[in-house]
C-alpha cells in the first residue's frame, strides 16, 4: 500500500510565514498571550470537528502555554499565532481534500 504525501500549496506556507513573522518584534503581554490562545484553540477545536488535528498544532499550544507560564509572552504570542495558523492550514486541507480522493480512485 501506497501512502500519498502532498506537499503544503502555498498559501498554507504564505499563512505560515506571516504567522512567524507577526510577532517577532513586538512587546506581547499576558493579555495579548491569551487572545492569540484563544483564536488557536478555537481554530484547533475546528480542526478537531473536521478530523483533521495536526500534532505539530497540538505541540506548538503546548510550548505557548509553557512560555506563557515563564512570563515570557512575546515567545507565547507568537507561538499561539504560528498555531493558529498550523490549525487553519489543517482546516483548509481537510475541505479542500474533501473530495479530492476521488480523482485518485483508479475507475
Amino acid at each position: 500500500m501506497r501512502v500519498r504525501q502532498y506537499p503544503i500549496g502555498p498559501v498554507v506556507a504564505a499563512m505560515l510565514l506571516i504567522a512567524s513573522l507577526s510577532c517577532a518584534y513586538g512587546e506581547g503581554s499576558e493579555a495579548d498571550f491569551k487572545a492569540a490562545y484563544a483564536a488557536a484553540d478555537s481554530a484547533e477545536k475546528e480542526a478537531g470537528v473536521l478530523r483533521n488535528q495536526w500534532t505539530t498544532t497540538e505541540s506548538t499550544l503546548a510550548a505557548a502555554k509553557k512560555a506563557a507560564e515563564a512570563g515570557n509572552f512575546d515567545q507565547a504570542v507568537a507561538l499561539s499565532k504560528e498555531a493558529e495558523a498550523l490549525a487553519k492550514a489543517s482546516i483548509f486541507q481537510a475541505t479542500s481534500e474533501k473530495d479530492a480522493w476521488k480523482a485518485l480512485e483508479i475507475r
